[in-house]
């Protein structure tokens, strides 16, 4: 398993109830798996605990047990992990670090901090350039990049190291839809080609539904779903815990209550699975 959690409680200081409460779920080498919730519900504090960030820098009151890629992830200091998980921000002007002049510059910068030798900088960067499409701009400035394409040099940069769990926290929040599509194509692929795990917290539920393998949906940092995102996304519970729903869902309920289309049909949570549903 590349993630495991176990009876995880972690409350912030002086926080009247816990973060997180009582979580237990296991993520298996390969998967794209995304974290769902309404606002609070426990999302960025789950990338935190992920990735190190809970227990080494914000303190709090940690219970239970997390293993990332055979780490424990309370006794393995932050330096540690960073070769092993990526984490990604909501905006790439976070990670973007001002003291490069180019995409292929702006890439090398971890790998330079990792003392690796020149060569296989050149081959690394290579590599993430043709996997986040990023070939035609090496060379353009970091600053004179779209939101989504900053997005992906952020994510290239990342991956550049070789993360076995890369872990991102909204990384679509401030992207349109033709961003969004970039990111999580990018994502899809380095899941799908065994690059890395990855963990993605999102609010944009139609992508989530139409990208990943799986979903957690969390409230009141408990896990109240999890399974594939036709099951979790379509769930009444969803929407009742302050998720929503996609609009292919909320159509095709309201249809199937106006006795407008076939009942017992699973309702749908992308496109085409709502063009089958009216067919």
């Amino acid at each position: 398993m590349a993630v495991v959690v176990e009876n995880l409680t972690y409350t912030y200081p002086r926080a009247a109830r816990p973060a997180l409460d009582n979580l237990t779920l296991h993520i298996p080498e390969g998967q794209f798996c995304a974290i769902v919730g309404a606002n609070g519900a426990g999302k960025t504090t789950l990338c935190h605990a992920l990735t190190g960030f809970i227990p080494h820098f914000y303190r709090g009151t940690l219970a239970g047990d997390v293993q990332v890629v055979g780490k424990a992830i309370a006794q393995t200091p932050l330096a540690d992990l960073a070769g092993e998980i990526g984490l990604v921000f909501a905006n790439p002007f976070n990670q973007i670090t001002g003291a490069r002049f180019t995409v292929r510059e702006e890439i090398a910068f971890g790998l330079e901090n990792l003392g690796l030798p020149r060569d296989e900088m050149v081959a690394r960067i290579a590599e993430v350039l043709a996997l986040t499409g990023l070939e035609a701009l090496a060379d353009r400035s970091p600053y004179a990049l779209s939101g989504g394409q900053q997005q992906r040099l952020a994510i290239a940069s990342v991956i550049a190291m070789r993360p076995r769990l890369l872990v991102l926290d909204e990384p679509t929040s401030q992207l349109d839809p033709v961003g969004a599509r970039e990111v999580f194509t990018v994502l899809r692929d380095l899941a799908a080609e065994g690059s890395a795990t990855v963990v993605l917290a999102e609010h944009k539920l139609e992508w989530v539904a139409a990208f990943t393998d799986r979903v957690l949906a969390l409230a009141g940092g408990r896990l109240v779903a999890d399974g594939p995102p036709r099951e979790v996304l379509a769930a009444p519970e969803i929407a009742q815990a302050g998720i929503g729903q996609t609009r292919y869902t909320i159509a095709a309920r309201h249809a199937s209550e106006r006795r407008l289309a076939p009942a017992g049909k699973p309702l749908p949570v992308t496109l085409d699975q709502a063009v089958e549903f009216f067919q």
